[in-house]
């Protein structure tokens, strides 16, 4: 089945953490078929006083399940040195999330497909967009954030998949 991740990373070498999510996620059953350019954002949530984030989106494919695709996602991030717990919306030298897998709606207490927050992110909209624009429902996302609350700018080329 096909899906969307997001990625983010604000602690270290930003881009380097987010290209080592890209090569880990296959040992997990996860295979990357496109990805965004990336984009420097600021941070948003809870936690606003903090290096800036870079961010891509993923379009990938696998057999997983929603919740192994969220347990295989979880693991790629401790590998990548994200430890447990922490401030929400804190620093973090990567996230991965699960924002899509294919056209399913899906709820538990771990997880929400789509992703809770997917139009209402422009961090995430912009380069899931970029990547997919066909996708339901985006551009009218895209189109009633304002730009200037949530300002995303290009920062380099695609991930290498």
């Amino acid at each position: 089945m096909t899906g969307h991740l997001g990625l983010g990373s604000n602690v270290g070498e930003r881009r380097r953490n987010l290209q080592a999510a890209v090569d880990a996620l296959p040992r997990h059953g996860v295979r990357v078929l496109a990805s965004s350019s990336v984009y420097e954002t600021a941070p948003v949530g809870e936690v606003l006083d903090q290096r800036e984030f870079l961010n891509a989106c993923l379009r990938v494919e696998t057999d997983l399940g929603p919740e192994e695709l969220l347990d295989a996602c979880k693991a790629v991030e401790r590998e990548l040195g994200r430890a447990p717990g922490g401030p929400r919306h804190g620093p973090r030298p990567i996230d991965v999330d699960v924002l899509r897998l294919g056209d399913a709606t899906y709820e538990s207490p771990r997880l929400r497909l789509p992703h809770a927050e997917l139009t209402t992110r422009r961090f995430v909209l912009v380069p899931l967009f970029e990547l997919d624009p066909e996708l339901p429902g985006l551009g009218e996302a895209l189109a009633a954030l304002a730009p200037d609350e949530q300002p995303v700018r290009r920062a380099g080329p695609p991930l290498r998949v």
